[in-house]
């Protein structure tokens, strides 16, 4: 889950101004938490404490709103607040996707973590697009942490869930942006979105190269840096140098939601270079 924190990020300062090359400071002073990291630890902590899953949204919401939420889950939060009344928007945006890497590490068959997956999406995202993301990347998660190679990854999205995912880096730089590939979509869209995010991952060589893979390609820059980092914690472990830099992005309560979680879940042992 770290990984999916240190993703957001380092790409925070992107999303509105893409850079389409992999040479970038990998932290900048003017780098923050968005509400990918709210979210995704509010996902840790629904997995941690149980409960239904919206309320545990609704709650670092409510402690953090300023973080650049998407204005129909502002709409969402808002009906909760005033109503009581969280009824899910259809959505198939990528924040459904997002958040979800803790789901990817919390259980032990693809059954449970497909329906865990679901769970978390459909109290906001019910649209079969936004489902379909973030079950996608829960597997992801699933299967590298489980020790299955970068090839049979690919074979088991492309199968399950239908994504192409053939393109290689460079050709998605220069044909990816906020307007999905060749203009034809929207990155800010499931479909158009988490397919890269999981190339981006699945064809780094270590986890620096593919938090800058998934920045250097552009349009969502720090959603799709999440989901990417969420998986590439999976696949290759996070240096700690990485991590202990990204932490101090992060105020104390966040850190020990997520602290939690690595204990009873994460891996163990992080790499150190």
């Amino acid at each position: 889950m770290f990984g999916a924190i240190i993703g957001d990020i380092v790409g925070s300062i992107y999303e509105d101004v893409n850079v389409k090359t992999k040479d970038f400071p990998l932290f900048d002073v003017r780098c923050t938490f968005t509400d990918d990291t709210v979210l995704t630890i509010a996902t840790a902590r629904w997995l941690l404490e149980q409960g239904d899953c919206y309320k545990h949204y609704y709650e670092l919401t409510r402690k953090y709103p300023d973080r650049g939420y998407g204005t129909n889950y502002m709409k969402w939060f808002f009906q909760i607040k005033f109503h009581n009344n969280p009824q899910p928007y259809n959505s198939c945006g990528n924040g459904s996707a997002m958040r979800i890497s803790p789901v990817g590490w919390a259980f032990n068959t693809i059954d449970d973590t497909l329906r865990a997956a679901k769970i978390s999406a459909e109290c906001t995202h019910n649209h079969p697009e936004g489902i379909k993301g973030a079950q996608a990347i829960a597997l992801c998660v699933f299967l590298a942490r489980q020790g299955s190679a970068v090839k049979e990854i690919k074979q088991k999205i492309e199968d399950e869930f239908g994504y192409d995912l053939t393109m290689n880096i460079n050709e998605l730089r220069m044909h990816y942006s906020w307007d999905g590939i060749d203009g034809e979509g929207n990155g800010g869209l499931c479909q158009h979105s988490v397919p890269q995010a999981i190339m981006c991952a699945l064809q780094a060589s270590d986890f620096e190269d593919a938090i800058r893979n998934a920045v250097s390609i552009g349009g969502d820059s720090d959603t799709i840096s999440c989901i990417t980092g969420g998986i590439a914690e999976a696949l290759f472990g996070i240096p700690g140098t990485i991590l202990s830099t990204a932490m101090s992005y992060l105020p104390e309560d966040l850190i020990q939601i997520a602290s939690r979680f690595e204990k009873i879940y994460g891996k163990k042992v992080l790499s150190n270079y």
